[in-house]
């Protein structure tokens, strides 16, 4: 291993090689599927063993991704039979969009993912986008069988000839049911179960069980606004209400509606997510929230308080897992890690696309409203390797540098004393001039993510740029957590006050890191580095 050398404020790891791992020793001196992806019903065969398996350039290596061809949204998460369970829109016969398919892969962690036949195939009825699915513990639909609750699969149907003759009636919401545990669905005959009222982008359902009312609720996205429905037996379905911003031309995709407990009371507010298809706090497409009440029929909320769930770039259509266990009690998320602008035209060649880290949501008391946070699950700990502890120091203009090797794969956790001015933070690089900043402004009182010099840019006007993360909080320090993979950064900022997602693609994975203060004295409280292993 070699070590670079900018200061006389340095720490320098060690790398010691064993048979299974990858050990730190910290220095401290003075002042320092192919072809698997093919449209039939084979079982998808991984084969581990191969040296090349998920190594392509760019591919991550601890973020779920396809095998092969074009992924996006998240997809019927859903816990069952302990599985937790990833459908996701696919193509399986291009890099590119296409026919949209239901995906599948399964986990026990959310982290190590097992790669399961397609799921959902298009049909007379159209092409399968997205939706979710839900444990149908009491038998309302009538689909179990042996005395075991069904799962059912609740998605939208998209019939492309409709879209080609210029009509408005072509997406509708339909079901089907798995007595298997997912390996094997049956389209409900009698599909579409919510017909079209005559809207044009009519898509994306979100099904919950509400206790109270003891029926099924359906939110999905219709254009500018949501639309509730309510159901005994996820067959029959009847309009209760809508949501929306008035004025609002925006698209609006993949809603999820559920409750929380606002952290350290007996308070439980209703949380909507909507994605927007443009206008996202950076540009393009992002998530958003809004907190308010539900009745079982009626959202209501603020419409001016409109959220971002992530400040990044490149996280959109996030959703939440149903039935996750109420001994668990966590509210857990995922979502796709790109953004419409360019996502199509990204450099990675074999498949196009990764999902975020899964996320545990919780609900926090701000001032006189509320506010959604944002943090890693804690099953991530399951690819944590060894973990190096950075000694505090007070430093000025000086950077703590560390080569690095092997995977190139980290999670930093740092704690600065908060500036008043100037930046500070972390560089990614490598040894081709490419680097990629996640910094706190003190002056500006933000973080950002610097993506302009961080590789491969020229794909998209868009791509490149220097993206903002609002903060309307007070803090006496920055507290980053932030994982590095080899094509994308994320940044969980203040207990996850503040996130930011962003995918990088630098010729070859960034092999520095350097922790860099700026012109006035710069305090870093604490910190740690930990190597994390790839999950493929």
């Amino acid at each position: 291993m070699e070590f670079g050398h900018r200061s006389n404020f340095v720490f320098v790891l060690e790398r010691i090689t064993t048979i299974t791992l990858i050990a730190f020793a910290l220095i401290f001196s003075t002042c320092s599927k192919d072809a698997d992806s093919e449209n039939d019903k084979k079982a998808v065969e991984v084969n581990t063993e191969k040296s090349d398996y998920y190594t392509e350039q760019y591919r991550n290596q601890f973020h779920f991704s396809p095998e092969a061809n074009w992924m996006n949204d998240p997809n019927g998460m859903v816990y069952y039979d302990g599985e937790y369970h990833l459908f996701y829109q696919y193509y399986p016969d291009s890099t590119v969009w296409g026919p949209m398919h239901w995906a599948h892969a399964v986990s026990p962690d959310m982290v190590h993912w097992e790669h399961l036949p397609i799921a959902l195939y298009p049909d007379s009825l159209g092409l399968i986008f997205s939706g979710s699915a839900v444990v149908d513990h009491q038998n309302t639909s009538g689909f179990g069988k042996d005395g075991k609750a069904p799962l059912i699969a609740i998605f939208t149907h998209h019939l492309m000839a409709g879209e080609k003759a210029g009509g408005n009636q072509y997406q509708y919401q339909s079901i089907a049911y798995s007595n298997d545990r997912g390996r094997s669905w049956t389209k409900y005959e009698g599909n579409p179960v919510v017909s079209n009222p005559g809207i044009k982008d009519f898509r994306d359902p979100k099904v919950i069980w509400h206790e109270e009312s003891q029926k099924w609720v359906m939110v999905f996205a219709a254009y500018d606004k949501v639309r509730i429905y309510n159901s005994p037996d996820l067959k029959d379905w009847t309009f209760t209400s809508e949501f929306g911003i008035p004025g609002d031309k925006r698209l609006w995709e993949c809603p999820d509606l559920f409750p929380m407990q606002v952290e350290g009371s007996d308070e439980t507010k209703w949380v909507l997510i909507t994605s927007i298809q443009k206008e996202g706090p950076n540009g393009g497409t992002a998530t958003s929230y809004f907190v308010g009440d539900f009745d079982g029929k009626t959202f209501k909320g603020d419409h001016k308080k409109q959220y971002w769930a992530d400040y990044g770039k490149d996280n959109y259509a996030m959703v939440t897992w149903s039935d996750v266990p109420s001994s668990d009690g966590r509210r857990l998320a995922l979502g796709w890690m790109s953004n419409w602008q360019y996502a199509q035209i990204v450099p990675s060649e074999k498949w196009r696309s990764a999902m975020t880290l899964p996320r545990v949501l919780t609900l926090h008391k701000h001032g006189n409203d509320y506010r959604m946070r944002s943090m890693p699950v804690k099953e991530l700990a399951n690819i944590e390797d060894e973990k190096v502890e950075i000694p505090a120091k007070v430093f000025k203009g000086e950077n703590l540098i560390s080569k690095i090797s092997k995977d190139h794969l980290y999670k930093l956790e740092l704690t600065f004393k908060k500036p008043s001015s100037g930046d500070l933070g972390v560089r990614f690089s490598n040894d081709k001039g490419e680097y990629t900043d996640v910094k706190f402004s003190g002056v500006g009182n933000h973080y950002y993510i610097d993506r302009t010099k961080s590789g491969t840019i020229s794909f998209n006007e868009n791509f490149p740029g220097v993206h903002l993360g609002e903060i309307d909080y007070e803090s006496s320090t920055v507290d980053m957590i932030i994982y590095l993979d080899h094509a994308s950064v994320e940044l969980f900022g203040d207990q996850g006050q503040c996130v930011m997602t962003e995918i990088v693609f630098p010729s070859t994975p960034y092999s520095n890191i350097e922790i860099i203060g700026g012109k006035e004295n710069a305090e870093l409280i604490k910190g740690t580095m930990t190597n994390l292993k790839r999950i493929w």
